[in-house]
């Protein structure tokens, strides 16, 4: 019997989900098995340039757990999620001629290294159906073609609120899926049973007391399931009303929404979040904190659009501008990684990202300026040093938020320079924050 195959990348989930939909169907029409499958690259546990691994231990444990609740969520429907170690380029062609596979079916991810894993795919014979499905509004809804995207932030989010566009209704997750094949998958190339032992997440003890996100407490792990308590919880009175007024306060659990773990993972869709934020605004009204939501998820698909219109250029050292290559001072760097640069409130900040694999976008943007204006080192390497640290790394947002701090892509000001006197001043003035994260 012949078998569709369906690779789980960044939509680690069940609800609103068009491309395991589209592979759903193709199963039953053909009359096929469903292969369901992640795999980790060895890539990730590799040391980038920079002198470090590239995913580390927070977002491994994230992921890890994201991967055991859905696990749990297809074994309810009498599937299995089968976890592979290996380059996708190998394991993903030899898995299809095991199992009896020419269609692979996945959404479509429009970062470098994502489209690379397509090809290779393809290049192996493969016939690879990718659906986008990260985005609130689709690429072809929009009222420009993607080349001829507005430059400016503000215009994009202008020109989509003047046509009324409005996301598609998310799809509920799937009452049945068609089942597994028959062949013995432990026989798999990369096969591993358990997704704490293919991540190496094993992690000691809980995440930290003072975290904002503590990922490791039942309210915060990774997964579907309390990705949508969470969103139920904080779309309650009077949370969303106040996000304009708090979204810049440093720490506190309601402060924000805290949405940016599960929506990096896949484990909850923007259009879901849309769907929910708008019920919510029916019943208890629209302000400026509701608006701001909707605001900060058009930041996420203009950072998406962005990868559509430039693609690798927007990896390259000068970005999208003429700016000279940037300087880096290794040492400084360091210093910086490990809060200790003297400025206490970047010091703070990133100590409790290394400590938490969490920091607020405040914080984020104070401590990326600092990098990039006052030690004058190259923005990749704070990128880079982000994606292993941050356990809501997303490539589209991290690149294009680092890119718009250095100055280096559509922001029409060259840069973005936050004074950490005057930060300190606005953000922590009582000391809190900084007494929290530096030793007293």
């Amino acid at each position: 019997m012949r078998t569709t195959l369906f690779w789980f990348r960044n939509d680690l989930r069940l609800h609103d989900q068009r491309a395991l939909k589209q592979a759903i169907e193709h199963a039953q029409q053909q009359a096929q098995t469903l292969l369901l499958v992640y795999v980790h690259e060895p890539a990730q546990d590799e040391e980038t340039t920079w002198g470090f691994r590239r995913m580390g231990v927070h977002r491994r444990r994230f992921v890890a757990d994201t991967l055991q609740d859905l696990q749990i969520s297809l074994q309810a429907l009498g599937q299995q999620l089968v976890l592979l170690h290996g380059p996708v380029a190998e394991v993903l062609p030899a898995c299809a001629r095991l199992v009896g596979a020419d269609t692979v079916f996945c959404e479509d991810i429009a970062a470098p290294e994502e489209e690379a894993q397509v090809q290779a795919l393809i290049n192996a014979g493969l016939t690879v159906k990718t659906l986008w499905q990260s985005s609130l509004i689709e690429p072809d809804a929009l009222p420009f073609a993607a080349e001829d995207m507005p430059q400016v932030f503000t215009e994009f989010r202008q020109r989509i609120e003047s046509a009324r566009l409005q996301p598609l209704a998310p799809l509920p997750a799937p009452t049945q899926l068609p089942a597994p094949p028959h062949e013995p998958l432990t026989t798999l190339p990369g096969w591993t049973e358990d997704p704490f032992t293919l991540l190496q997440a094993h992690s000691e003890g809980d995440a930290h007391p003072r975290s904002n996100f503590p990922y490791t407490q039942a309210a915060c792990r990774g997964g579907e399931a309390s990705a949508l308590a969470h969103l139920k919880s904080y779309l309650t009175p009077p949370w969303p009303d106040r996000y304009k007024q708090t979204r810049n306060a440093l720490q506190g659990e309601h402060t924000s929404s805290h949405w940016s773990p599960w929506l990096a993972t896949g484990a909850v869709s923007a259009r879901r979040i849309w769907a929910e934020l708008h019920a919510y605004e029916q019943q208890h009204g629209s302000n400026d904190g509701t608006y701001w939501l909707w605001f900060e998820l058009m930041w996420r698909d203009n950072f998406r659009m962005l990868h559509l219109q430039h693609g690798p250029q927007l990896y390259a050292a000068r970005g999208l501008s003429n700016l000279p290559k940037p300087s880096h001072f290794p040492k400084d760097f360091a210093r910086w990684c490990s809060g200790q640069t003297g400025e206490p409130i970047v010091d703070a900040g990133m100590r409790e990202l290394a400590v938490t694999g969490f920091t607020s976008n405040r914080m984020r943007q104070i401590v990326a300026s600092f990098l990039v204006h006052d030690l004058s080192c190259d923005w990749r390497a704070g990128a880079a040093w982000f994606e292993s640290q941050l356990v809501d790394f997303d490539v589209s947002s991290n690149q294009g938020n680092w890119l718009y701090v250095s100055g280096r892509g559509t922001d029409p000001r060259v840069g973005r320079r936050f004074n950490p006197t005057k930060q300190t001043q606005d953000h922590d003035a009582q000391g809190r924050y900084r007494k929290a994260w530096l030793p007293q």
